[in-house]
């Protein structure tokens, strides 16, 4: 069957490139064309056909593909083919999916020699009990995951009106990256002093550094455990525009 496929499309895409794609030898191709030079009826011609899309979508996943995801490529492609059609065609053919490794990268990691702030927020992150802009800001680092590695996004956040005031992103989580979205957030905002600046307790936020631009500024700290300050918490942010 992988041989009439090659011999169907041979006038529209190269031999060794569909041999490569069918995992077959040239020379098997060669052998069988001579053998046998009866053409295929339409269904099975049809057959074959998907049989190589399917292989090429496969490949150019990396593998990593399986038959939900192979059939969605193919339809947006307009190559017509169910899934339990292709899902049929990579059991045979042993071609199967794999999921990528799931991972998870710690953003902040204490530092049990810096000195910690107190919770003097205590969770009170309800705009209506904020009661204002520019009262409350808190701040966090998380990341997005690329296909080049993790670029991690610091931010700060008006938490009395869901807004960001303030972001960095870079390659690299060292002190600079919370530092670079706090001192933007300063330029933009200007707060007079008695801001409360909340976070988690990760050594950027406790470092020397950042703690002398909040003491400058006489903005108030405040620090709960790591994970508890979390972005993904003070939903429905607004972007500065």
């Amino acid at each position: 069957m992988k041989f009439a496929c090659i011999a169907e499309h041979r006038d529209s895409w190269p031999v060794a490139m569909m041999c490569r794609l069918l995992a077959v030898s040239r020379a098997g191709f060669y052998a069988a064309e001579r053998r046998n030079r009866q053409p295929l009826g339409p269904r099975a011609q049809a057959d074959l056909r998907l049989t190589l899309e399917v292989r090429a979508a496969h490949l150019a996943s990396g593998e990593r593909y399986g038959a939900p995801k192979i059939h969605k490529d193919l339809v947006a492609q307009g190559v017509p083919g169910g899934r339990h059609h292709i899902a049929r065609i990579m059991r045979e053919h042993e071609w199967q999916g794999c999921s990528p490794t799931r991972f998870r990268v710690r953003t902040t990691q204490a530092d049990p020699a810096h000195p910690v702030a107190p919770n003097v927020v205590a969770r009170t992150f309800r705009p209506e009990v904020i009661g204002g802009r520019d009262r409350v800001w808190g701040a966090d680092i998380t990341y997005l995951g690329t296909a080049e590695g993790a670029l991690y996004l610091a931010v700060v956040l008006d938490l009395g009106t869901r807004r960001v005031v303030g972001w960095k992103a870079d390659t690299t989580l060292d002190q600079s990256l919370p530092l670079g979205a706090l001192e933007r957030a300063l330029r933009l905002r200007g707060p007079v002093p008695g801001l409360h600046h909340h976070s988690d307790r990760g050594s950027q936020y406790t470092s020397a550094a950042y703690q002398a631009v909040l003491q400058e500024h006489r903005i108030i700290p405040s620090m709960s455990r790591r994970g508890i300050a979390g972005i993904t918490r003070w939903s429905k942010v607004s972007l500065p525009r």
